[in-house]
């Protein structure tokens, strides 16, 4: 055991001590190389125009192989540019793409055979074609493992997600932190989503990938900002503001969803968590000033379709609801949103426990007034003279205080706005603050 210990001793300080250091100027001249473990290759500053750029090779999880610039986003990629990240252990950083738009492929992929991969401090802004019915996006990941964190996406005008989990045979555990999506307009149409994980097709297949410490401002693509359409999805600690669209947990089984806030600033149909399928965790989220109604409610949860298909709305079951806390919202809890002929089979087995509302309107809005659910220790206060508060709700003075940064504590409890202690987005960016 010894032997072999001093032996891999020998080798990690024999790759460490071939490592090598490239400077490039073009996408030619990278795959021109044969990267080892432990590589840095160098971009020159300037603009980089119709280069298709493809990183290729394999490090370690102790030499990753990094692609970075000379100061970070100096290296902008315009015209007809696209990156490709294709292997093991590789680190792509401080790129641009700006004033073009990828022609045929999306702007970013993470093969299919990529893992343990990373595209970080990287901005994609205004990047898109002249015909917006051109359907792209700007990060494709595929793979295994992979990460996207502290980018800058802004401003996708066409039609296609920002961004998509593509998934697989194998759950591919991907994570997608510290990113700022920044304004989106209005598509018109399906296809806006800010984030997709999944299709309606790969839907009952799991991705465990990590959505956390992400901000959302004015992503009004479509009406799912995030569009969850796979299994065991965990979407955490993210802050939605002034966002006309919301968290969906759209396709797929088994996403929890907590700590995310939701700040509309009373901006028209800025709304909250959507609820469809089965046995979804919804808990310590904060609402605040959300005037979304029906399907972009605080919370909803949509009837569904019997038989139904894997692009129809599955019934609810067994969602649990706990912990939330809603403020101002002009309808707070939405209870078989979407309920119509055809799609009528209201959710099964909801707990709806310990929330706090605090409203001038109605605590509950009951478009299906046959579902049933188990309300337990949730607290309201200034009940409205429409409501019908079933047992499980007290009201009660919950001691609302504005804080200095907008938001409320409520009975003690203060929010954590992580925007303001960790950096989001790209270091060297200068994004709006909160």
């Amino acid at each position: 055991m010894r032997r072999i210990l001093i032996a891999a001793c020998i080798i990690a300080w024999a790759q460490t001590v071939l490592a090598r250091e490239y400077r490039v100027g073009s996408a030619s001249e990278l795959s021109a190389l044969n990267l080892a473990p432990g590589d840095k290759v160098i971009l020159i500053n300037g603009t980089w125009k119709d280069q298709r750029l493809v990183v290729a090779g394999n490090g370690t999880a102790e030499m990753p192989i990094v692609i970075t610039t000379e100061k970070p986003g100096t290296t902008t990629f315009s015209g007809n540019s696209s990156l490709l990240i294709d292997g093991n252990w590789l680190v792509v950083e401080g790129l641009s793409f700006r004033n073009g738009y990828a022609a045929k492929e999306d702007a970013v992929v993470f093969s299919a055979r990529s893992a343990h991969c990373r595209l970080t401090q990287t901005a994609i802004v205004g990047y898109f074609p002249p015909d917006l019915t051109k359907d792209n996006r700007w990060v494709s990941l595929n793979g295994q493992y992979n990460r996207v964190d502290h980018c800058w996406f802004e401003g996708k005008a066409n039609q296609g997600p920002t961004m998509v989990v593509w998934l697989a045979a194998k759950p591919n555990w991907h994570r997608i932190d510290h990113n700022y999506f920044g304004p989106r307009p209005e598509l018109g149409q399906n296809g806006g989503e800010t984030i997709r994980i999944g299709t309606s097709g790969w839907s009952m297949h799991d991705s465990y990938t990590l959505v956390e410490n992400n901000v959302f401002y004015q992503c009004n693509g479509e009406l799912e900002a995030i569009s969850n359409k796979s299994c065991k999805n965990t979407l955490r600690n993210n802050l939605f503001y002034e966002c006309k669209a919301t968290l969906t947990l759209r396709h797929g089984n088994d996403a929890e969803v907590y700590g995310n806030i939701f700040i509309g600033n009373n901006k028209p149909s800025t709304g909250g968590i959507r609820i469809i399928g089965e046995n979804h965790k919804v808990h310590d989220n904060y609402m605040q000033d959300l005037t979304g109604t029906g399907l972009s409610a605080a919370i909803n949860m949509m009837d569904g379709l019997p038989n139904p298909v894997p692009t129809s709305h599955w019934q609810v079951k067994n969602a649990v609801i706990t912990h939330n806390t809603i403020i101002n919202c002009r309808q707070s809890f939405c209870i078989g949103s979407g309920k119509n002929a055809d799609r009528y089979l209201s959710p099964l087995n909801t707990v709806f426990a310990s929330n706090l509302i605090s409203t001038n309107e109605q605590a509950l809005d009951w478009v299906d007034d046959s579902t049933k659910i188990q309300f337990k220790d949730n607290l309201v206060e200034r009940v409205s003279d429409k409501d019908r508060l079933p047992a499980g709700f007290s009201v009660q003075d919950l001691h609302l205080k504005k804080l200095p940064n907008g938001l409320y504590s409520i009975n003690g409890q203060t929010p954590d706005p992580f925007w303001k202690k960790e950096q989001v987005g790209p270091v060297w960016s200068q994004l709006p603050q909160w």
